[in-house]
């Protein structure tokens, strides 16, 4: 982020409410380079803002953090204004809750003038400290070094369920957690959601929220759900888009060999927090780690939001996307390198692979041939090993622990 306002006049961070995007800006940037502080939860900001945007710009000082500007859509065409007046670096530091590139208005107003960066809820390495280099080692060359894991069952399932937001992190598992999940659902129900768009109804999207809870890491049924929920399908199809503006669910497309075939192959669905994911389908570590067919899905909910945490942060554009043939074969995350490299990641609830885990990675190593650089699969035990050339298993907390290491 201070790499980006060095350069760029405007910043935007933007990611989920109480990702810690206001923290971020305020303590991290604010002590490296001081700039005054503007929030538009204030009333009276908010309001001058609405009336007259060009002239609550002009007001601003030099250099600013202006805090949930997706309150304000009206102001981004005057922040273009200024920043073609004068285009020094860094004048302009923004947060906001939801995607700036998929709202009318926002989206072209400051193509080519600001420096979008995502902030996801904390990363399991960042909660333990530890340099994560999951993504940087699958894509190096050569074998890797085998380290044994130090996750038990029930750490993981603690894991799974308390997720990344940093409030949640820091509570005990029980109802002061689940309080803050509560509270935090119905903020994003009845205040982000309703900002971006006119809900009228305030009983589908609640409950559309909880089934796509249940059924994250599964593909999107876009008419199994609209018949599940009573949603006419237009109105689903827009309760959909709000969800994935807020940050809150993620749809991660198919792999098909061109950017093209992707898009009309089915996308999985991927909530971006785990925790938020556990407490809408109404388990905590005990009551998952008792329903192995709520454990999988999970872990591969928990996988995919560490996936999407470490790509955000990572140096080069890493794609994440998953892949089914139309033989049944599937391969739970790809990832794809901008060099066209692809390496897949099998997630299993057991303790003990088997080549039979390998079925839908073989097939995918089949299909690409020489893109595909290499197959893991994750699993809940303590071993790694190769299983097969180019093959490797893993156990979950390689994602964060440092290692597996490439050796020489």
């Amino acid at each position: 982020m201070l790499q980006a306002l060095e350069w760029s006049p405007v910043v935007l961070v933007e990611g989920p409410r109480q990702a810690g995007k206001s923290v971020l800006v305020r303590d991290l940037v604010g002590a490296s380079r001081p700039a005054s502080y503007v929030t538009l939860d204030d009333s009276l900001r908010l309001a001058s803002a609405r009336e007259d945007p060009q002239g609550f710009v002009l007001s601003l000082p030099d250099p600013v953090v202006i805090d949930e500007v997706q309150r304000t859509p009206e102001i981004f065409r005057s922040i273009k204004l200024s920043v073609d007046q004068d285009r020094r670096p860094g004048r302009f530091l923004l947060t906001g809750s939801a995607k700036v590139l998929l709202l009318p208005r926002l989206s072209d107003s400051l193509a080519g003038r600001m420096r979008i960066i995502t902030l996801w809820p904390l990363s399991q390495g960042e909660i333990g400290g530890t340099r994560e280099r999951f993504i940087e080692t699958v894509f190096a060359d050569g074998p890797l070094a085998p380290v044994e894991g130090r996750l038990t069952r029930a750490e993981l399932a603690e894991r799974i369920t308390r997720g990344g937001f940093p409030q949640p992190v820091l509570l005990p598992d029980g109802p002061a957690r689940d309080g803050w999940m509560r509270d935090y659902t119905t903020t994003l129900l009845e205040r982000d959601v309703r900002e971006l768009a006119a809900v009228s109804d305030r009983v589908a999207l609640p409950r559309l929220l909880r089934i796509l809870a249940v059924r994250s890491g599964t593909l999107l049924n876009a008419s199994d759900l609209a018949r599940a929920t009573g949603i006419a399908r237009a109105t689903l199809e827009r309760y959909l888009a709000l969800l994935v503006k807020t940050f809150t669910v993620r749809f991660v497309p198919a792999w098909a060999g061109d950017v093209a075939r992707r898009l009309v192959k089915s996308p999985k669905v991927l909530f971006a927090d785990s925790g938020l994911a556990a407490h809408l389908s109404g388990l905590d570590a005990t009551r998952l780690l008792g329903d192995p067919d709520r454990l999988g899905p999970m872990l591969e909910t928990f996988v995919g939001g560490e996936l999407l945490k470490q790509i955000a942060a990572a140096p080069e554009r890493i794609e994440l996307m998953h892949y089914r043939d139309g033989h049944g074969a599937e391969v739970d995350w790809v990832l794809e390198d901008n060099r066209g490299r692809v390496v897949g990641i099998e997630v299993k609830a057991t303790s003990s692979p088997s080549n039979r885990d390998l079925k839908g990675l073989r097939s995918f190593a089949a299909t690409l041939g020489g893109r595909f650089h290499r197959g893991i699969l994750l699993h809940t035990g303590q071993v790694a090993a190769p299983i097969g050339e180019g093959f490797w298993a893993l156990p979950i907390d390689a994602l964060w622990s440092g290692k597996p290491q490439v050796t020489p």
